[in-house]
């Protein structure tokens, strides 16, 4: 069996489930928060952190080693990867995904403490610094995600 594609497809599966997991739960806390129903957007933030534990963080861990892994694998010392524009690129909006999901992970946890506090004393509307965190979590998630798009771009083509 060829090692290289072994670990080529489980980093094609890692980039999937970081990207898809990533925007399946934010959209569906997205569309929570806009229900009008503090027991969904409690269920969901809840459900969010525990999707960002499980898939998110370790696809985010293993994307760097296994892209690393299998450039060297395909010949490129230290000194030729960074020549290529595409990887300082990838890295570079790597690094700036990294720097708006870690904040994104702590108002996720704030978020639903705050939710599941109001649940819990069955408040008809979710109090005011949730709302100031989810104004955040929107507002960091969107370079995010354009950043991880364009990471998908660079890794299919290599463009430059």
């Amino acid at each position: 069996m060829n090692t290289y594609l072994i670990v080529k497809t489980l980093h094609i599966i890692s980039a999937t489930l970081m990207v898809g997991t990533g925007f399946g739960t934010a959209f569906y806390l997205f569309w929570a928060n806009r229900s009008g129903s503090v027991a969904a957007q409690s269920v969901v933030s809840h459900w969010v952190i525990k999707a960002d534990w499980w898939f998110t963080t370790p696809a985010v861990i293993f994307q760097p080693l296994s892209g690393l892994w299998m450039l060297y694998e395909r010949g490129y010392t230290v000194s030729t990867m960074l020549e290529q524009n595409w990887v300082w690129m990838t890295i570079g909006l790597y690094i700036l995904a990294g720097i708006c999901w870690l904040p994104v992970v702590w108002l996720q946890i704030r978020m639903a403490k705050i939710a599941e506090q109001a649940h819990k004393e069955n408040a008809d509307t979710i109090p005011e610094p949730y709302w100031r965190y989810a104004r955040r979590w929107e507002l960091l998630g969107y370079p995010a995600f354009c950043a991880t798009i364009v990471i998908y771009f660079l890794m299919v083509m290599k463009p430059i």
